[in-house]
């Protein structure tokens, strides 16, 4: 994932709970308040770490910091690919890469595919700093989750617990969007595990303005996102 556009005004509205999104180039729609999509809903047959109660309180209040940051911001394509790019790395097989903190590393940031992350990684900085508890890991991906929610879709379920890694992947695991389908099967299915629904709704984040893939995008996000948890 490269670019994305970026919504030139958003217009909340707390009583109906109504959202306007004015994108460029794009007519105008407005999306209800949608309820979140239960973890039930999206079984992924992980065996998901415990974290103590205060952990917990740290990412619902983390949460709301992310919330008001982003929209005001307008950053929530930024901090999509950020959450993206740091897990769209794993390796299934080798079982290294993936969503475990290692893009706040210049290493990775110099990657040729994370031109323009370490603004993300700055902006996000400051907020980080007031909950030291949390891991980045957890912290990166959980900002890609508000930016889903805060684009117009529902709140996705997020399982904490990822532990931060020393060492940064190497360079040219994610996927490269000039070649073909099977480069991105490779990509896609062979090293992070997923399915070709899940390569088509991904890729569907580069727009962040159609109300119509966010169901199979969610659900494509959260495995993406937990790719490195264990299974059950």
């Amino acid at each position: 994932m490269s670019a994305y556009r970026v919504p030139r005004q958003w217009n909340a509205c707390p009583i109906s709970h109504r959202r306007t999104v004015v994108m460029p180039g794009r007519v105008a729609f407005s999306t209800t308040h949608r309820p979140s999509l239960s973890s039930k809903e999206f079984n992924m047959g992980k065996s998901y770490p415990s974290v103590s109660e205060e952990y917990k309180k740290a990412i619902e209040k983390c949460k709301r910091k992310l919330r008001g940051f982003i929209a005001d911001r307008n950053c929530a394509p930024l901090m999509l690919r950020l959450a993206w790019h740091s897990a769209g790395t794993y390796d299934v097989k080798t079982k290294t890469g993936g969503p475990f903190g290692t893009m706040k590393h210049a290493a990775e940031l110099a990657h040729n595919a994370n031109n323009g992350l370490d603004i993300a990684v700055r902006l996000l900085e400051p907020i980080k700093e007031k909950f030291p508890i949390l891991s980045y890991a957890d912290f990166y991906q959980l900002a890609g989750v508000v930016a889903v929610e805060v684009t117009g879709g529902p709140e996705v379920p997020f399982h904490p617990g990822r532990e931060d890694k020393p060492e940064p992947p190497v360079e040219g695991r994610l996927p490269d969007a000039t070649k073909g389908s099977d480069h991105l099967r490779d990509v896609f299915v062979t090293h992070m595990g997923l399915s070709d629904q899940d390569i088509v709704a991904l890729s569907g984040g580069h727009t962040l303005d159609e109300d119509a893939f966010f169901a199979d995008y969610s659900e494509a996000h959260l495995k993406l996102s937990e790719l490195g948890f264990a299974e059950s």
